[in-house]
């Protein structure tokens, strides 16, 4: 790969991943922090996540509310325990008429089944503008080639 492209395309998706880092749903910033990008020995590019990415990108129909998506929960109920530490970190703790904290583990349960019938509405964060972005890319890219083309032809 030729100079040019190589710095271009190195500065373009370290641009790209920091946007995408920022539109993020904020949660944990764990799944902001797994995006990456590599470029492979084909000089293709991948961008990297936690897989469940794809699932807050285009969403996940219910079995009761749908969504334009190719993902839907129709078997199975989410884990109940992978709520406990979303409800931690957003201060949801069950009480009885006395005040008196309970175990979160109904509510973990209440959560699911909601989960499993509403599904997860798209954030698109990553959908939005990807075939722009890989446009403007191309562009790049194209200039980038020419130029590099042009800089071999005048060391010859």
């Amino acid at each position: 790969m030729l100079e040019n492209q190589h710095q271009s395309i190195i500065q373009f998706f370290t641009q790209y991943c920091n946007e995408l880092r920022s539109r993020v749903p904020e949660v944990s910033g764990a799944l902001a922090k797994s995006i990456d990008f590599v470029i492979n020995d084909d000089n293709t590019v991948e961008i990297m996540m936690a897989e469940y990415g794809k699932y807050l990108d285009k969403g996940v129909s219910g079995t009761e509310h749908k969504y334009n998506t190719p993902y839907a929960y129709t078997t199975k109920m989410p884990n109940p325990s992978v709520f406990d530490k979303w409800m931690v970190r957003k201060g949801i703790a069950p009480r009885n008429e006395k005040g008196h904290f309970q175990s979160r583990k109904g509510l973990q349960f209440a959560i699911a089944r909601s989960v499993y019938k509403n599904g997860i509405k798209p954030t698109l964060f990553i959908t939005r503008d990807f075939d722009a972005k890989m446009n403007e890319f191309a562009n790049i890219l194209a200039n980038d080639v020419a130029d590099d083309i042009m800089n071999d032809l005048d060391e010859k």
